[in-house]
């Protein structure tokens, strides 16, 4: 049973290439988590919800943590590293840069649920950038979201370790030879 100690955070803003790196490691083996925000807005959009970032930030960003407390406790069966496409801090990241307070209880759970002190953090990365019907954000947005999650995870205690702009399969290599 995992401790926490083997789960790997990929963050950074919108647009950075973090879920096409998941794909590319979960094909290789790797356990990894699906993105809260994206499963959120695609659920709430199904069922005509009001829990979503352009609707009502405070009841997305609930949501969200509600999703990565449940990943984190799932991810406790696997004995070898897990990946993760964010983290319980992206939350309290994600209210900062929406100007909102980060509540209580959303502090209590960036301390209680850690992962290794080693956080992969896409940069912002214009070649590649595209909005889609999840990501609704702009080019600008996405380089205030790497901010605010790079002094979210640094407040936090973590080591934040800037994945290359190259190509996927390097991307996933570079990843896979620092799990450890």
């Amino acid at each position: 049973m995992n401790s926490g100690s083997t789960f790997f955070i990929v963050t950074g803003g919108p647009g950075s290439g973090k879920t096409t790196l998941m794909h590319a490691l979960s094909a290789r083996g790797y356990p990894v988590t699906e993105e809260a925000g994206r499963a959120i807005i695609r659920a709430q959009t199904a069922i005509d919800g009001p829990a979503l970032p352009w609707a009502d930030r405070t009841a997305f960003a609930e949501l969200m943590l509600s999703w990565e407390i449940r990943s984190h406790e799932q991810a406790l069966v696997h004995a070898g590293p897990v990946i993760f496409d964010r983290g319980v801090p992206d939350v309290a990241g994600y209210l900062t840069l929406c100007g909102l307070p980060v509540p209580d209880h959303v502090a209590r759970a960036v301390a209680h649920y850690r992962y290794a002190s080693t956080v992969f953090v896409a940069p912002p990365w214009s070649e590649i950038f595209g909005r889609d019907n999840e990501r609704k954000q702009d080019f600008d947005e996405a380089v205030r979201t790497h901010a605010a999650m790079v002094a979210t995870y640094g407040a936090a205690g973590y080591d934040l370790v800037e994945l290359p702009r190259a190509p996927v399969e390097t991307r996933a290599d570079f990843v896979i030879s620092r799990l450890t």
